[in-house]
């Protein structure tokens, strides 16, 4: 029955996660792990186009707080060959240090949520009417480095988030250069063209006071069939209107709580169990 429960709550969990996934990410390696790319030489880096990636990942770790919605396409490349894309909205609401909110809609219609209330992660799963807590009392940086460390979840997003987010941007970074100035968006936005090990990327950056992502699209270079991931970010906001219970999770009628066995590794310890409380 451990097992079982076990498996129950890491898969709900990975679903809810789902909301954090493939967004920003730069190769596949755990996010914020203590790893370096290989470094570029200065041919390879274009210092306007740094310095306006740079302005935006430090922009974001800054900020207080913020709101924003994302609509994401994704291709799933057919046994035959053919490219499927599925698609996910999700609406991402953050107050530091320790509230996190990502509320996601699947093209399918299924819905999920993930909560943090700098005490506990919350994970639920509408169509199921399942959820699950595990306890994680910190910052939201803390949860997420025990989501992906610990729990050894990969949320790329994870560095959109944390505050150590220009660090992870300069480590991963391998080329960078300028395309062009664009005028379609609400916003003129900076194109840039970005390549890491195995991922390269496409991003637009609201030109002003407000250096904030528009349009992101990564090619995996190193995937068969090299799919892609393409996002649009909107309804920017870095004062979020904050209702009392946007961080706190009231189970509906009839749901069912899974328990929470989670495997944590402390330092000089050996891996111990943390059960639901």
């Amino acid at each position: 029955m451990e097992q079982i429960a076990q498996f129950r709550f890491k898969k709900l969990l990975r679903t809810a996660l789902a909301t954090l996934a493939i967004v920003l990410a730069f190769g596949a390696a755990p996010v914020l792990a203590a790893t370096d790319a290989p470094s570029a030489t200065a041919m390879d880096q274009d210092p306007e186009a740094k310095a306006i990636l740079m302005k935006m990942a430090e922009f974001i770790a800054k900020a207080p707080a913020f709101s924003m919605t994302l609509r994401s396409g994704y291709d799933a490349i057919q046994e035959d060959g053919q490219y499927i894309e599925f698609g996910e909205k999700r609406r991402i609401l953050l107050q530091r240090p320790d509230l996190l909110r990502v509320e996601t809609e699947r093209s399918d219609g299924e819905q999920n949520l993930l909560l943090f209330d700098g005490k506990e992660i919350t994970a639920f799963k509408a169509e199921d009417n399942v959820y699950s807590r595990i306890e994680k009392p910190g910052t939201v940086d803390d949860a997420l480095v025990y989501l992906v460390r610990d729990l050894q979840f990969t949320l790329p997003l994870a560095r959109l988030l944390h505050t150590g987010f220009p660090q992870q941007m300069k480590k991963k970074l391998t080329a960078i250069s300028y395309v062009e100035e664009n005028t379609l968006f609400d916003v003129v936005t900076d194109h840039l063209a970005i390549r890491s090990e195995g991922v390269d990327m496409q991003l637009w950056v609201a030109q002003g006071n407000e250096p904030l992502p528009r349009r992101v699209i990564l090619t995996y270079m190193n995937a068969p069939g090299q799919p892609q991931f393409r996002g649009d970010f909107s309804d920017w906001s870095l004062s979020p209107k904050v209702a009392t219970d946007s961080f706190s999770f009231t189970p509906p009628k009839d749901a069912e709580k899974i328990p929470v066995i989670a495997r944590v590794r402390q330092k000089g310890s050996l891996p111990v169990q943390k059960g639901d409380k």
